[in-house]
């Protein structure tokens, strides 16, 4: 663990990093922050979906921020707030009461023009968040701070990173640029891995789409060979079976595909 003067001179090191040949180079050339943001981002490449883009953010923060005790993340849906990945269940707690209240960091992280960044270093005053600080004050945690994801982007976001500290003043400045730091990596990887899930599901459903077409157009030739009737008498037989049974046409076709020597 690094002491507070390590974590000072490193955010001078930080800002001026000499080329590395590779990633098992870093901690010969970079302190403990930029090391840590490197291998953030190199975590945050390989996780394929949003839970372990999440969780991955979380433990990152609990390592790096130097006056993190729990950290989670907050998610907007259209059923409300969640929280999807935490570091410890108190956490979760924390973010229920801010849901239930509708106040609290984490909720107006997603709301604050800017840099969505909202904070308290002591919760139990109450002057902040008058009536989510003195219940998290109650559960033992004193001072919070929450980045909207994406940092500087347009509110509503879609979510916060939420980082909770034990003491009175337990999270400075060093410690809010840091979660604007982590938050905007959370973002961009957030938003990619939600990309590619959203291409994965169209694709799934182009490909049942074109599943379906084909099976109805067997369905149709077999009627049509059988009954003698036309393509669109016969598309008219299995939509009126369809609607007669309450079952999809879809898997009217396949039944009669899968049962066609009966018929």
């Amino acid at each position: 663990m690094a002491s507070e003067q390590e974590w000072g001179e490193d955010r001078v090191r930080f800002a001026v990093v000499p080329p590395i040949g590779s990633v098992d180079d870093l901690a010969t050339v970079v302190g403990p922050l930029a090391e840590q943001f490197v291998r953030l981002a190199e975590n945050l490449a390989g996780a394929t979906s949003v839970q372990g883009v999440l969780s991955r953010v979380c433990e990152a923060a609990l390592v790096t921020v130097p006056g993190a005790d729990l950290v989670s993340v907050t998610l907007r849906a259209d059923d409300g707030f969640h929280t999807p990945a935490r570091t410890d269940e108190l956490a979760h707690r924390l973010d229920q009461v801010q849901y239930r209240l509708d106040e609290g960091p984490c909720v107006e992280a997603t709301r604050t023009p800017g840099m969505g960044v909202t904070f308290s270093a002591d919760l139990g005053a109450g002057r902040e968040y008058p009536r989510f600080g003195p219940e998290a004050a109650a559960l033992g945690v004193c001072s919070v701070l929450a980045v909207g994801l994406f940092p500087g982007g347009a509110s509503p976001r879609y979510g916060a990173l939420n980082i909770y500290s034990r003491e009175v003043g337990g999270l400075d400045e060093l410690d809010r640029d840091l979660a604007l730091v982590l938050a905007a990596h959370a973002s961009t990887a957030l938003s990619a891995t939600m990309a590619h899930s959203t291409a994965d599901l169209e694709l799934a459903q182009l490909r049942q789409a074109i599943s379906s077409r084909d099976v109805i157009g067997q369905a149709k030739g077999i009627l049509m060979e059988r009954r003698g009737v036309s393509a669109d008498e016969a598309f008219d037989i299995l939509r009126q079976a369809s609607q007669s049974l309450n079952v999809k046409l879809s898997q009217v076709a396949q039944t009669l595909v899968d049962r066609r020597a009966e018929i």
